[in-house]
């Protein structure tokens, strides 16, 4: 009777495959940075198990008044491909990763959407120079589902031409994750088509939410400029608690990334509901309600159709 074989050699082997799949793995892993959580996120979606995505401003952070750490400086300098929002919202990525020696492509996200003027003169924020005049835009495109289809369509050619071998799987996640949009979006008309024109009307911490207002047909009104450090005048806040005790009050909501002071001041002084918390520039953390663009938009779609609805 034959000795049974050792298992070295087939230790051995298996200790061999698993070295060649780390290596496999570590070989396809492109590293990406991006400038904020929602942009990482659509990163991750179209990249999935190819790449690691490294957002500079992460979860509940603001990226209006993100101030880049030498920690960021390294990693942008190291990364393999750079992927920002544009619109005047992150152009500060590029310039601190050319300066920390990266040498790649840096994606554009928003690249061939239709821009939102700003509502709010005096903030500066999303300035860009058109033949010679300041234009100032609305760098907030993701609220727009259909823009989020431009982005997705960017971030996968982006990935594309930095990682060829992976082209057939960022085209299918792009394809998966586009369906996902269709849904729902879908979601968001049929809703908001209950409303009647007299319902559609809130009040948020700052203007993030113009491409959202222009998509769906709600009007938005806030005290603060599209950037949301940009402080209100007394007078503009004045006007508006004004405004709001002459109309049915809308309800008012909070925001994940701003200071709740001013807008319960207004709340208050003007006999408003409270609506709840929308996330307009940054995704929560894992465990919270908004862990992702599409968790985002669909909390906040539930956030403000529970408060419409009730009025």
């Amino acid at each position: 009777m034959n000795p049974l074989p050792s298992p070295r050699p087939l230790r051995a082997l298996l200790v061999l495959l698993g070295l060649l799949l780390v290596c496999a793995r570590a070989a396809a892993d492109i590293e990406v940075v991006t400038s904020f959580s929602i942009l990482g996120d659509l990163v991750r979606e179209v990249g999935g198990e190819r790449v690691t995505v490294y957002a500079l401003a992460g979860p509940d952070q603001d990226v209006h008044l993100h101030e880049p750490r030498p920690s960021d400086a390294r990693r942008a300098g190291s990364a393999r491909l750079v992927a920002i929002n544009g619109l005047g919202l992150d152009d500060w990525l590029p310039r601190l990763a050319r300066s920390s020696g990266y040498k790649g492509a840096v994606v554009v996200a928003s690249d061939g959407i239709r821009p939102l003027p700003m509502n709010s003169p005096g903030d500066h924020d999303g300035d860009h120079e058109h033949g010679g005049s300041a234009r100032r835009i609305d760098p907030h495109a993701w609220q727009d589902v259909d823009n989020v289809r431009i982005y997705i369509g960017n971030i996968a050619a982006a990935l594309t031409a930095a990682d060829p071998d992976g082209a057939n799987i960022y085209r299918a996640n792009a394809a998966r994750y586009l369906a996902a949009l269709d849904a729902l979006e879908a979601d968001i008309r049929k809703a908001i088509a209950r409303l009647p024109e007299e319902r559609r009307k809130v009040v948020s911490s700052h203007d993030a939410f113009g491409y959202f207002a222009r998509a769906y047909g709600l009007r938005f009104l806030a005290p603060a400029g599209v950037a949301g450090h940009s402080e209100p005048g007394a007078r503009s806040v004045a006007r508006l608690i004004a405004q709001l005790r002459r109309e049915k009050s809308p309800p008012v909501f909070l925001e994940n990334i701003q200071d709740s002071r001013l807008i319960e001041r207004i709340r208050s002084e003007s006999g408003a509901v409270a609506g709840g918390t929308l996330y307009s520039d940054a995704l929560s953390s894992a465990d919270g309600p908004a862990p992702t663009y599409l968790a985002m938009m669909r909390h906040n779609l539930a956030t403000l159709m529970t408060a419409l609805e009730a009025r």
